[in-house]
């Protein structure tokens, strides 16, 4: 069974959709001529058994309800093959289930929606950072202006709204909920996320992001220091042009007497 897992925007929005009786989980609805689809709230939908023409109609249906489309979504593609015998879990040919089950197309699904999501912004901070680290450098040394400081400002801010998607929305090392009804598959679930990485790919993106809030903390700081200078000089500058003013009045009131 084919699989293709994508991250099509920041948010989808599920309210209206048909949904059986299945219970914890991500939404499960029918796709293409006898595939189906889990669709997750952050944004991801993870395909099964539907061709290149069927993924691309449902996802055009499926676009009113996506919240800010990605121009550049991410993918993940894989093969679910019956286990027989063998152990379940990923090998170099696709992912070993023991049945088709609702629940288990849940597991891996929740893995590879939440993989495709890190992939996402593992990307978007990967960009951020090759724009920051040469800016931070130049402001370090004295040879950025205004412009630079705003400019290192904007992909700090980028990179910063990424933690707080994350944060807010994809919770990476959760349980899925399908495990509150489903319990034994918990052993599938943290085998697949250790062949993903899930924790470990989050653990690097998460200190990426602290090293860019300590980054966001420094730019401030040199604003303030910054502003504070230019005041320190204006105050100079009054003083010193007092002090001639003075002396003007002091040397016309000498030539006058």
């Amino acid at each position: 069974m084919a699989v293709r897992a994508a991250l099509v925007g920041e948010r989808l929005h599920l309210r209206g959709l048909a949904e059986p009786a299945q219970g914890l989980g991500p939404l499960v609805v029918p796709a293409g001529k006898s595939g189906l689809a889990m669709l997750f709230r952050y944004g991801a939908v993870v395909m099964f058994e539907l061709d290149n023409d069927e993924q691309r109609d449902f996802l055009k249906n499926l676009r009113e309800r996506i919240e800010h489309p990605l121009r550049r979504g991410e993918t993940e593609d894989t093969l679910i093959l019956l286990a027989g015998k063998q152990s379940e879990g990923a090998t170099l040919e696709g992912v070993r289930l023991e049945d088709y089950s609702i629940a288990r197309l849940q597991i891996l699904a929740t893995v590879l929606a939440r993989s495709v999501t890190l992939a996402y912004y593992e990307s978007t901070v990967a960009a951020a950072f090759d724009q920051i680290e040469p800016l931070a450098r130049e402001l370090e040394l004295r040879r950025g202006g205004g412009k630079k400081l705003r400019e290192l400002l904007r992909h700090i801010g980028g990179a910063l709204l990424v933690q707080q998607r994350m944060t807010g929305r994809v919770e990476i090392q959760d349980k899925p909920d399908v495990l509150w009804d489903h319990p034994a598959l918990e052993r599938l679930f943290l085998n697949l996320g250790n062949e993903y990485e899930l924790a470990e790919r989050n653990t690097v993106l998460e200190r990426k992001l602290a090293l860019i809030a300590r980054t966001a903390e420094t730019a401030a700081d040199l604003i303030q220091s910054r502003s504070m200078l230019r005041v320190e000089w204006y105050i100079v500058l009054l003083i010193v042009v007092e002090v001639l003013l003075y002396g003007y009045d002091l040397l016309a009131r000498l030539l006058s007497a």
